[in-house]
C-alpha cells in the first residue's frame, strides 16, 4: 500500500520559511495599501516589493540581540531593502502580521486535514457499501445484544467522518480572519482600509473587533474540531482493536509481508496502527485544553497564549494528519473474517432473538413485564448451560400456550432482525463524498 501522508506539505505551512514568507506577504500588501491613500510613495513600495527579502538564519541571529521576532524580521528585511523600508509596519503592531500569518497557516493546514478526512469518507462509505449484507454480532456493554452488519457499522463512522468534515470546514472558516487594527485595536494610526486590502488580497476576512490580538475563541475552536475528529478516529481504532482480538478475530488490520508482531513471540500479529492512532488523540485532546486556556488573557492583549500556540498548532495539525493518513491505509486494507463473525453470531445458541419473543408474546396479549419474565428465566436457563434457549421456549408450557411452534420458530430468523436495515444503505449511497 502506498503511504500518502502529507507530512512534507504539513511540515512546509509550519516551517520558519513559510511563517517570515507571510509576514512579508502581509507587510508588502500594507505599504501597497497605504499608498493607495497616498501615505507611501509609490516608487517605494516597487523597490520595497522588489528588494525585500529575509534569510531565516539572519532573522534567528538578529533575535539572539532582540529578543524580539517580529524586530528582527523587520531588521533583516531593511538590511536588503535599504532606506524605503522605513514605510515598513507603519502603524502596524506585532501581532497584525504575527496574527494575520498564523491565520493563513491554519487555513492552509485545514486544507490538508480535509483532504484526508474526505479521503477516509470515501474509504468508509465504499467498505461499509461492501459489507452492508455481512451478518454481525452486534455488542452493547462488550456483551451480544442484537445482530448488525459490518456495513452498518461502518456506515456509522461514515456519517460521523461526514460530521467532522462540516467541523473542520467550520472551523477553518472561523480562523480564516485577519487584523491590522493596530496596537489595541482601534486602527489610532491606521486607516481600516489597510485591514480590508491586505485581508482580501489573503483571502481572508476582516475581524469585525479585535484587541492587539485576534481573539482565541477562534483557535479554540480550531483545536477543537481537530480533537473531535481524532477522538473519532480513536473510536474507530479501538473498535478495530476489539474486534481483532484472538478470541473475536472478526477484522484485522493489515500485516504485511515481513513485519514483526513481538520480538518474543512469533505468532503475534498485533493491531499496533490503531494502538497509535489511539495515543495521537490523547495527545490532540491535551492540546485543545490548552487552547481553550488561551482564550483568557489580560486586558487587550497578553504573550501567554503564544508559547503555548507555537507547539500545538503545528503539532495538533501534523498529528491529526498523520493518524488520518494511517488509519485511512489500516481501512483500505482491513482483513475482515466473515465466517468468524457467523460463528460468533451461533455462539450463544440464539439468545439474541430474545426481543423477538418478547414482542412475539406480547402481541399475543401478555403484559411486557410478564413476558419479560417468561423470556427471561428461558435464556438465564441457557448462559448456564440448562439446554437451549429454543428447546427452554418450547417446553414451557405458558410459552407454547400462546405461540405455535411455526410462531416460536419464526421469532428466531435473522433474516427479520436486519430487515430494514436496508434504510441505512440508502442514506449512505446517497452521500456526497468530496474530493
Amino acid at each position: 500500500m502506498i503511504d500518502r501522508y502529507s507530512l512534507p506539505r504539513m511540515k512546509e505551512i509550519w516551517s520558519d520559511e513559510a511563517r517570515l514568507a507571510n509576514w512579508m506577504k502581509i507587510e508588502i500588501l500594507a505599504c501597497q495599501a497605504m499608498s493607495e491613500l497616498g501615505a507611501v510613495p509609490p516608487e517605494a513600495v516597487e523597490e520595497i516589493k522588489s528588494k525585500a527579502r529575509f534569510d531565516v538564519a539572519r532573522v534567528g541571529e538578529i533575535e539572539e540581540r532582540t529578543h524580539h521576532d517580529v524586530v528582527a524580521f523587520l531588521e533583516n528585511l531593511a538590511e536588503n531593502i535599504g532606506p524605503s523600508s522605513r514605510f515598513l509596519h507603519m502603524g502596524m503592531t506585532s501581532s497584525d502580521i504575527l496574527d494575520t500569518g498564523l491565520a493563513l497557516q491554519m487555513r492552509d493546514a485545514a486544507d490538508i486535514l480535509l483532504e484526508g478526512t474526505s479521503r477516509l469518507l470515501g474509504i468508509l462509505r465504499m467498505r461499509a457499501l461492501e459489507f452492508k449484507d455481512t451478518p454481525m454480532m452486534g455488542r452493547t456493554h462488550g456483551v451480544h445484544a442484537e445482530p448488525i452488519t459490518f456495513g452498518h457499522k461502518l456506515a456509522v463512522w461514515a456519517f460521523e467522518t461526514r460530521r467532522n468534515i462540516e467541523r473542520l470546514k467550520s472551523a477553518r472558516e472561523t480562523v480564516s480572519y485577519g487584523k491590522i487594527s493596530g496596537a489595541v485595536g482601534t486602527y489610532a494610526s491606521l486607516d481600516p482600509f489597510v485591514e480590508k486590502y491586505v485581508c482580501e488580497r489573503l483571502g481572508l476576512k476582516p475581524a469585525e473587533a479585535s484587541t492587539q490580538v485576534l481573539q482565541r475563541d477562534r483557535h479554540s475552536e480550531y483545536l477543537c474540531a481537530i480533537a473531535v475528529a481524532a477522538s473519532s478516529l480513536e473510536k474507530f481504532a479501538t473498535e478495530v482493536r476489539a474486534l481483532q482480538k484472538t478470541e473475536v478475530r472478526e477484522a484485522q488490520e493489515p500485516f504485511r509481508e515481513g513485519q514483526t508482531g513481538s520480538s518474543a513471540m512469533p505468532h503475534k500479529r498485533n493491531p499496533i496502527i490503531c494502538e497509535r492512532v489511539c495515543g495521537i488523540a490523547r495527545v490532540i485532546r491535551g492540546n485543545a485544553a490548552a487552547a481553550l486556556q488561551n482564550q483568557a488573557l489580560w486586558h487587550e492583549r497578553d504573550i501567554s497564549h503564544s508559547s503555548a500556540e507555537r507547539v500545538i498548532l503545528p503539532d495538533s495539525t501534523i498529528l491529526l494528519d498523520y493518524a488520518t493518513d494511517k488509519f485511512n491505509g489500516v481501512m483500505e486494507g482491513l482483513v475482515v473474517f466473515p465466517s468468524n463473525m457467523e460463528r460468533n453470531i451461533e455462539a450463544t445458541g440464539g439468545l439474541f432473538f430474545s426481543e423477538r419473543v418478547l414482542l412475539a408474546l406480547v402481541d399475543k396479549g401478555l403484559s411486557r413485564q410478564d413476558a419479560y419474565k417468561l423470556v427471561q428465566a428461558s435464556a438465564m436457563k441457557a448462559v448456564e448451560g440448562e439446554g437451549t434457549f429454543r428447546e427452554n421456549l418450547a417446553a414451557d408450557g405458558e410459552v407454547s400456550h400462546l405461540l405455535t411452534e411455526e410462531e416460536l420458530e419464526g421469532c428466531f430468523d435473522i433474516a427479520g432482525s436486519l430487515e430494514r436495515a436496508g434504510v441505512v444503505f440508502e442514506r449512505l449511497a446517497s452521500l456526497k463524498v468530496e474530493p
